[in-house]
């Protein structure tokens, strides 16, 4: 497998995602045999140093530091939430205005991973802007109705809890598409069905900073894959997003 480079100078690389594979390896998966850091590793011949992670089932906007010193200085620009992410998800609803969500979420801990650490803290701050970009109706039923509602949405974490965006979107009742944790399986199966759509659709399209060694201002785009592509098509929403970016 070849990922796609989006980006890279002499201190950073970035690379487009593909939606299931693993940042790392970890043993909490011990079948898998692909993962993005050594792929990559292997792909330009040197060693590559995470400086954030994105789920599994996300796909998107993924950087690595060429250094473990240039690492060491990214990744508190992560960590103080100081590089703007842009991410895009189709949901079930329709969402009809931007907002800004400021709802505190509890940690979520793995069973196994996490079952040494304290389960009483409290709810961390976590806040999502959001806005909707496109709509659809499609002649499909899920339960009462004889069809279903779906939306194009942009999001913008202003925080970094774990799996915030989907919790978030779950919390107001407009689970993401494809997520088998905090989503609705009626409308993940009938993508499956009926679009041939088996994954999240979440997707880290933008990344914006400011780079910590040279001091320019970078953006890194992910382009979408062939299951957004076809949804895209299906949907009359080719070239939304980009419509939308221009405003």
């Amino acid at each position: 497998m070849v990922l796609e480079i989006i980006y890279q100078d002499e201190f950073l690389i970035a690379v487009n995602k593909p939606a299931g594979m693993l940042v790392h390896r970890s043993w909490l998966d011990k079948h898998e045999t692909r993962f993005v850091m050594q792929t990559l590793r292997d792909q330009i011949g040197q060693h590559v140093f995470p400086v954030h992670r994105l789920d599994r089932p996300t796909s998107g906007v993924l950087v690595f530091a060429l250094s473990s010193e240039v690492a060491a200085q990214v990744m508190p620009l992560f960590a103080s939430h100081q590089m703007e992410k842009t991410y895009h998800a189709v949901v079930r609803g329709w969402i009809e205005q931007a907002a800004v969500l400021d709802y505190p979420l509890v940690e979520e801990l793995d069973k196994i991973a996490d079952k040494h650490v304290k389960t009483d803290k409290p709810a961390q701050p976590a806040v999502t802007a959001y806005r909707p970009l496109a709509k659809v109706e499609v002649p499909y039923s899920t339960g009462r109705f004889p069809t279903s509602r779906y939306g194009l949405i942009e999001m913008k974490p202003r925080t970094g809890r774990k799996h915030q965006l989907r919790r978030h979107m779950h919390h107001l009742s407009h689970p993401i598409v494809g997520d088998t944790t905090h989503g609705d399986g009626k409308h993940n199966r009938l993508f499956r069905t009926h679009y041939d759509c088996h994954r999240l659709l979440l997707h880290a399209s933008r990344l914006s900073f400011v780079h910590p060694i040279t001091g320019e201002s970078v953006t890194i785009q992910a382009s979408f894959d062939q299951s957004w592509q076809q949804l895209f098509g299906h949907f009359g929403w080719s070239g939304v997003i980009e419509r939308w970016d221009s405003q």
